[in-house]
């Protein structure tokens, strides 16, 4: 009998491990892309698209006008809308799989708040100051949704949304893609007026423009250059000989004292 070959299909543990291991990986750049739009807030020249509406309403929650949440509170409905809206736009073709988005969405959020304290003491003033904090948490992001990409796992309901109407449409999804960034840029201009009766341009303002394009290009050039991280991701992290290797590491540590 022909021994089995070991590289043809991956067991149960190691399915675990590299699911394990690419959501780990995940996990870094939904950090990496939080730490981005709280610099981007933090520019006062006006938000990243993804939080331009949990912004408003934030800002809104802290005069009174609505609950009072923080923008990753907010994020996380939204996310939430937009899942039920690929549900609604996709019915019985949605995959049921894709409810994980509701996941990435809460862990989205929760990193933004937490970026957002870790990002308290930026306070930039002058002009070119606030010009490179946007220039940089529009990078940051950038980088990040193109390693997040680069993860391959379920999409960000963000990307989600979009995605299930180009696949109903059958309208390329770049261009599906900008219509619902406009969409989301022009509900935040709506509820500015409807909550302060005029635009708010430390929300809304020529740093939001800017990001509209300029993310993306980031995300182009970075996803040209992550063949380490694609080769970081297909690494299979061994748990039970690193355990194994601390524990001897210890021993001989001991008996050397």
């Amino acid at each position: 009998m022909k021994p089995m070959d070991s590289s043809a299909a991956p067991n149960r543990h190691d399915r675990i491990v590299s699911f394990c291991w690419q959501h780990l990986w995940l996990l870094v750049s939904l950090f990496i892309m939080t730490v981005g739009v709280a610099v981007c807030v933090r520019s006062t020249l006006g938000s990243s698209v993804i939080s331009v509406l949990p912004y408003v309403f934030e800002s809104a929650g802290q005069a009174g006008l609505a609950p009072a949440l923080t923008i990753g509170q907010y994020t996380y409905i939204m996310n939430f809308i937009l899942v039920f809206g690929q549900i609604a736009v996709l019915r019985r073709q949605f995959e049921w799989v894709q409810l994980f988005q509701l996941v990435i969405g809460f862990l989205f959020g929760t990193l933004i708040d937490l970026n957002m304290l870790l990002t308290a003491w930026l306070a930039p003033v002058a002009l070119w100051q606030r010009a490179l904090t946007q220039i940089a948490g529009c990078t940051v992001l950038g980088i990040g949704i193109a390693l997040e990409v680069c993860c391959g796992s379920v999409t960000m309901p963000g990307e989600g949304f979009p995605v299930a109407i180009s696949r109903i449409t059958g309208i390329d999804f770049a261009k599906v893609k900008i219509c619902v960034d406009t969409a989301l840029v022009l509900l935040g201009i709506v509820a500015c007026y409807a909550f302060f009766g005029a635009w708010q341009w430390h929300i809304i303002g020529i740093g939001t423009l800017f990001a509209m394009f300029y993310v993306g290009i980031v995300v182009r050039f970075t996803g040209k250059r992550l063949g380490w991280f694609r080769h970081l991701l297909a690494y299979r992290p061994g748990l039970r000989r690193y355990v194994y290797g601390l524990a001897r590491f210890i021993y001989n540590r001991d008996s050397n004292a």
